[in-house]
This record gives C-alpha cells, sequence and structure tokens, in this order.
C-alpha cells in the first residue's frame, strides 16, 4: 500500500515519533484459485499535528519540503506502494492454458524523512540578548528556564503556558537574535528559521 501523511488536530507534537520510528505499509493479498485476483493493499495513514514539514532526510536546505501540513485534514502522499503482479491467468493462451508462468508484484519504496514542527507557541518572545525574556515567561507562565546576568543563557527555545479567562495559550522564549544573526551571529539560522 502507499503511505500518507494526514494531519490530526488532536496532536500538537512530534513525541509519538520518539516511540516509533518505522513505519511500513501492509502487502496485498496473493490470488488464489479459480481466477481469483488478490486483495489491493490497504494504505497506511500516519497521523501528523497541523504546522508539520516534512523533508527528505539529509535534503540540502534550499531543497522544498515533501509537504507541508497546516490544516486539519491536510494529507500529503509520501511514498507510492509497489505494483501488484500477475498470475497464470494473465498469460493464457489457446495453445497453453495452463502455463506455469506467473508474475510477482514489485516492492514498494522506502525512504527516510525529517520531521519539523512549525507551530509550536501561540506568542514568541523575541528580543537581543539579555533583555528579560526568560524573565517575563517564567512570570507569565508557570515555566522555569535559566535566568542569569550574561547573554545567551538561552540556548534552546522555552515553552511555558497560561491559562486565563478557560485560554490556554502557549509562550515560547526564543534565544537572542544579534543583528547580523541571518549571516551566522550569535546563534544564526539555528533558531532564526524558525521565527516567522
Amino acid at each position: 500500500g502507499s503511505v500518507w501523511a494526514v494531519v490530526d488536530p488532536n496532536l500538537n507534537s512530534l513525541f509519538s515519533f520518539r516511540q516509533q520510528v518505522h513505519f511500513r505499509a501492509p502487502n496485498g493479498v496473493s490470488g488464489q484459485g479459480s481466477n481469483m485476483d488478490g486483495a489491493d493493499a490497504t494504505d497506511l495513514h500516519i497521523s501528523v499535528p497541523p504546522g508539520t514539514i516534512i523533508r527528505r532526510k539529509d535534503a540540502a536546505e534550499d531543497e522544498a519540503p515533501l509537504a507541508e501540513l497546516v490544516q486539519p485534514g491536510d494529507k500529503a502522499l509520501l511514498l507510492v506502494g509497489g505494483r501488484g503482479g500477475r498470475g497464470n491467468t494473465a498469460f493464457k493462451t489457446s495453445r497453453n492454458t495452463a502455463p506455469t508462468l506467473a508474475e510477482k508484484g514489485e516492492a514498494g519504496t522506502e525512504t527516510w524523512v525529517d520531521l519539523e514542527l512549525k507551530v509550536v507557541a501561540d506568542v514568541g518572545i523575541i528580543g537581543v540578548p539579555n533583555a528579560g525574556k526568560s524573565t517575563l515567561l517564567s512570570v507569565v507562565t508557570a515555566a522555569k528556564p535559566k535566568i542569569a546576568n550574561y547573554p545567551f543563557t538561552t540556548l534552546v527555545p522555552n515553552l511555558g503556558v497560561c491559562e486565563m479567562d478557560y485560554r490556554t495559550t502557549v509562550f515560547a522564549d526564543v534565544p537572542g537574535l544579534l543583528e547580523g544573526a541571518h549571516e551566522g551571529l550569535g546563534l544564526g539560522h539555528e533558531f532564526l528559521r524558525h521565527v516567522q
């Protein structure tokens, strides 16, 4: 069968892919006697959260992604299943009514992909290094980010959740950005590409 990636609005992280990294679509069923065809293979649908970007493993940075799944219900075909074989009936002739020749089905393709979650927060806290972004996050939410009096204390984005008026808002403290970050200054592209 073919392999599809489908957006599931109930998911909000890629955590499930830490548990399972191999996904295989099932095979079809072989044909039977009495000229019966075998059943087609069912497709495999892999659920991903909204905002998932799927890239070929080790793809170049300027290479377009295989799929960008944003809205619930979006789906993308990642791999096409193999072609089914032909039984001996396909090779039957008037002179050879019971051929012993049959053709096996072709195997499907396989690949490795990288998944990247684009949407992780409702609010992003962005600023220059040592401006108090982590302090603001710790005051507004229950998060406990590392806070210190020197630049680049935050090396990875910190997330915090704020509940107010029965609404949940996710805040992200993004590492400090310097002028020229697009050229590699500071933490450079490592986190700049996540901020939109």
